[in-house]
């Protein structure tokens, strides 16, 4: 036969949070009921508290989750912020959206020059004698060509790249590269649906020679900045993280500190309950053996688990539990914070 110890408190709020159990045996006092009460609505709002500082905790260890995976071979300490720079690199963060504003900025207005370069290139190709079969899409129906999207997956001409080069709506080339794929594909097309020995087939490998010769001399201008934009983007980033850890350890030192203030006010409140313990009458054993008896089986299965942590040689699990009423004795003490709420919840499963 099992032995459990149970606190029962002098009285129990009235609000559907814990139902009075002081009335079970002679009635409670109007005092009694205003001070259970008022330590329900503390336990409620510590419960509260202790929520969201778990809802930080998990913040907190996702981002250091994220960053260990992505610096698998970094050690621990290359990749946390020392405290005495945590707030040099929090301070920057507004700094660093500003530099990151000006680092666009500057980039956006040199791609515009190889942009204005790329123009004069295609200027030159289009205005070559040869370039009229190019300038406009391909008149499929009026050619006769009914195989030629059978044989050209993505038709191209220069109209269509002016046009894309000039578009304002977001939906133009990003890089010079870009268009010069499509400057290509407007010859390679002509050369794989035209016969080699056609005059077509002879204008489009001739102009995509010219061309490519003109490309080789802006290429090195295209390659320093794309070096140049992919070291920016590398350092933005760096600075980003460092700024991220800094915050992070700085949520995590934050959260240490609530959480001793929180540990603090539990103190005072499992004191204060423990002085409004008392021995449970032959009445009221009489009442929690009923009342435990009413229970569903999922939540008899969470009070018994409750009891079990409260008495560890108690087995929850057993296929027959028997509780010994008349041989429980009432401890003066509750060990824990924990404790104490989850008789809190006892209560709520038996009387609610």
């Amino acid at each position: 036969m099992e032995s459990v110890d149970l606190p029962i408190l002098d009285g129990a709020p009235v609000d559907g949070n814990l139902m009075m159990i002081g009335n079970m045996g002679s009635g409670m006092a109007e005092d009694d009921a205003v001070e259970i009460e008022r330590i329900s609505h503390h336990v409620d709002d510590m419960i509260a508290k202790v929520d969201e500082l778990e809802q930080r905790v998990n913040e907190v260890e996702q981002f250091y989750l994220t960053l260990s995976k992505k610096q698998p071979n970094n050690s621990k300490g290359s990749s946390v912020v020392k405290e005495k720079d945590e707030e040099k690199h929090i301070s920057s963060i507004k700094k660093q959206q500003q530099d990151a504003t000006r680092r666009e900025a500057a980039s956006a207005k040199r791609m515009q020059e190889l942009m204005r370069q790329f123009a004069t290139i295609l200027r030159q190709i289009t205005q070559h004698k040869w370039a009229w079969p190019f300038m406009e899409p391909v008149d499929v129906e009026g050619l006769g060509l009914h195989d030629y999207y059978e044989v050209i997956d993505k038709p191209m001409d220069f109209s269509t790249i002016r046009n894309q080069m000039e578009a304002k709506d977001g939906s133009g080339y990003k890089n010079v590269r870009e268009i010069c794929t499509d400057v290509r594909l407007v010859f390679k097309n002509a050369m794989t649906y035209n016969d080699e020995r056609s005059d077509v087939h002879v204008m489009a490998k001739t102009l995509l020679a010219k061309f490519e010769e003109k490309w080789l001399q802006l290429l090195p201008k295209v390659i320093e900045e794309e070096t140049r934009l992919k070291e920016e983007e590398a350092e933005a980033q760096r600075d980003m993280q460092l700024a991220q850890e800094a915050a992070n350890a700085k949520m995590a030192r934050d959260i240490s500190s609530e959480l001793c203030e929180v540990d603090m006010h539990l103190e005072e409140l499992r004191e204060m309950v423990v002085q409004k313990c008392r021995k449970m009458s032959t009445e009221e054993k009489r009442k929690l053996g009923a009342g435990l008896s009413q229970l569903s089986p999922e939540d008899l299965n969470k009070a018994l688990e409750i009891i079990a942590q409260k008495n560890p040689s108690f087995q929850a699990t057993a296929e027959e539990v028997d509780l010994d009423m008349d041989a429980q004795v009432i401890k003066t003490a509750i060990s824990s914070v924990s404790t104490l709420t989850q008789s809190f919840y006892l209560w709520r499963f038996i009387w609610c």
